[in-house]
């Protein structure tokens, strides 16, 4: 395909016996087995190469056969504010954000999504999922034949070293686990580049056009859709 071009300390572990050590150092490693660093999402440091990755900048982003990105642009600086993926009819929306090193955001997100979602009028429910407390919410929205019904998109999230990832579904993957399955994997192979450089928590890290988005690039590249006025849903938490 072709990109369309768009808008424990070591006094402490010496006192300790052999196999308190031993211990030590299999519940760690039970952790990163479980953990997000054994599923994703990733960050930069946990990879060994960035080939084969889609590269927007501070997200990179895994190839599949049928995929669509859209990047979304913020009108009044145009800078790019959001990705979306587009998969089988559905869609899931990407936001990264700079977050603090000694705790996460999600948690406070989830709340301020909440006091939104009822700010206009519309209902959230929160559940549990595969990557931890999601949020589930019916927006207003008009209907094709212009009575009033409601949207329902799906939040998740997940922190990570200093940075935050969230997640929005939308058409059938919010509803349905199994028409969500293909962009939850896509999901779980995204790589957070956060960078070096201080930002106060919940700054957007910043997106890009890929560099090669005008030439040809390797088969089950995903195609590019053109820019486009990001939706009220990125202003969300």
């Amino acid at each position: 395909m072709v990109f369309g071009r768009g808008r424990k300390a070591k006094k402490q572990e010496a006192a300790e016996p052999e196999d308190v050590q031993a211990d030590i150092a299999a519940g760690s490693a039970d952790d990163a087995a479980t953990g997000r660093r054994a599923t994703g999402p990733f960050d930069v440091s946990e990879i060994s190469s960035r080939d084969g990755y889609v590269d927007l900048g501070a997200l990179l982003i895994a190839p599949r056969e049928g995929l669509q990105l859209r990047l979304e642009v913020e009108e009044a600086t145009q800078r790019v504010v959001a990705v979306t993926m587009d998969l089988d009819g559905s869609s899931l929306q990407l936001q990264a954000f700079a977050a603090p090193r000694s705790e996460g955001l999600w948690e406070e997100i989830r709340e301020q999504i909440g006091q939104s979602v009822g700010g206009q009028g519309g209902q959230v429910e929160e559940i549990t999922g595969d990557f931890g407390p999601e949020l589930v919410a019916k927006l207003p929205a008009a209907s094709a034949d212009g009575s009033q019904g409601y949207r329902v998109a799906r939040f998740i999230g997940v922190d990570g070293p200093r940075w935050f990832l969230r997640g929005v579904f939308g058409g059938e993957a919010a509803l349905n686990r199994d028409a969500a399955a293909g962009l939850e994997e896509l999901f779980r192979k995204i790589v957070v580049i956060r960078g070096d450089n201080p930002m106060p928590p919940r700054d957007l890290l910043q997106l890009r056009l890929p560099k090669d988005a005008t030439g040809s690039v390797p088969p089950g590249a995903p195609e590019f859709q053109q820019p486009e006025r990001g939706p009220e849903i990125t202003q969300i938490g």
